[in-house]
């Protein structure tokens, strides 16, 4: 059975174009979500995941609509898998249901493990480098260790310099606000400015 997954960030704006689409995939349930994919509960897709059974696909008119990170993404999409459950996004042209959908996948999920395994190199290459100069590393006040790999992340990601700030804190599921905050916090400065992105 293919079940459709909608999602808009706003209550203004409109399900439409993807409702669409999901019918003339096929899709012959539709769950319709009106809520920021940053949201941790998502009613919809709660209710939608706790009816999959195996050999359902579940279609989604583009990626970002299902989930709020690569990371996220993969998580999803590899549960789905362990369950028999098939995946298909109609604009990115994926469906783990043929080889060719299986590769791009996988091909994603190798760039998200390749992405951490860079940003913990040059975390612990930061922390040494912090070390011979005699600073302390450790995690800052009021941290948990999440936010503080979020932190640390965010921090990394701004100073190489290749994301901004949007695209740092949508890969890593938070605010702007909180991943300047998050900078900020790392590099050891109560009132400090960054510029802008």
């Amino acid at each position: 059975m293919k079940i459709g997954y909608s999602r808009v960030s706003t209550q203004d704006q409109k399900l439409e174009l993807q409702l669409d689409e999901l019918k003339r995939f096929g899709c012959e349930t539709i769950f319709k979500e009106k809520m920021s994919g940053k949201n941790k509960t998502r009613p919809q897709f709660t209710k939608m995941v706790d009816q999959l059974r195996m050999g359902d696909t579940v279609v989604v008119w583009k990626l970002d609509r299902l989930g709020r990170s690569l990371k996220d993404l993969i998580e999803l999409v590899s549960s789905f898998r362990e369950k028999g459950v098939e995946f298909v996004s109609l604009k990115d042209g994926i469906d783990t249901g043929t080889a060719t959908g299986r590769f791009t996948f996988n091909i994603f999920a190798s760039l998200a493990e390749f992405e951490r395994e860079i940003i913990r190199e040059r975390t612990m290459a930061g922390l040494e480098a912090a070390r011979t100069r005699g600073r302390k590393g450790g995690r800052p006040k009021g941290l948990s260790k999440e936010a503080l790999a979020k932190a640390t992340s965010a921090k990394i990601l701004y100073e190489s310099g290749e994301k901004s700030i949007k695209e740092i804190a949508d890969g890593l599921g938070i605010s702007r606000a909180t991943c300047y905050r998050y900078i900020e916090l790392m590099n050891g400065r109560s009132n400090g400015i960054l510029k802008g992105n």
